[in-house]
């Protein structure tokens, strides 16, 4: 009597699986005990310690970031100066704004402007001192996204330092977090 009520609970309880499975796929039995054995001697981790002897850095940024890149120098005559990790550039034209980071090479970086459709159609127009306090918003948040905390920031025109809409986006891009000049390289 006992053995015919423990298969019979047992049968129970494999049709209620079997219902539950088909019920919803999401859920599955498993055993209450362990399938393993805890090794009783710990791991010796002594050699995960060891530093390697030959190490290669694959960030190609990394002396940048350290201050012990060399920067391009160029003629002396040549202007602007190239002496640069990274240069930010704002061009304000009479129908947008444009702004972007270029490596001293001229090949652009990373870029914000009031062209592009998904930052124009929040602007009331895509010219004036607001555009350009949020392409310096924009920018900023792209160039952290890129890694890039250090920029060098010159004016092109040097009146133009002067301009409310410079100021703006030079303020917008400090408070975004980027630092608008360089380190100073470090030659020993």
């Amino acid at each position: 009597m006992a053995l015919r009520s423990r298969v019979r609970s047992l049968l129970l309880s494999v049709a209620a699986a079997a219902r539950l499975r088909g019920a919803s796929e999401g859920l599955r039995f498993t055993s209450a005990k362990a399938s393993f054995e805890v090794a009783g001697a710990e791991a010796d981790t002594s050699e995960n310690e060891v530093v390697a002897p030959d190490f290669a850095n694959r960030n190609p940024r990394n002396l940048e970031q350290l201050a012990l890149a060399r920067k391009e120098r160029g003629w002396e005559t040549t202007w602007p100066s190239r002496e640069f990790w990274r240069r930010l550039r704002f061009e304000r034209t009479q129908q947008y704004v444009e702004a972007f980071v270029e490596d001293p090479r001229g090949n652009i970086v990373v870029s914000a402007s009031t062209q592009e459709w998904a930052i124009k159609r929040h602007l009331y127009s895509p010219k004036g001192v607001v555009a350009c306090k949020n392409i310096g918003r924009v920018l900023a948040q792209r160039c952290l996204e890129a890694g890039i905390n250090f920029v060098e920031f010159k004016a092109v025109v040097p009146w133009e330092r002067h301009y409310d809409s410079f100021q703006s986006f030079e303020k917008a891009m400090t408070d975004g977090g980027v630092v608008l000049r360089e380190p100073r390289r470090i030659y020993q």
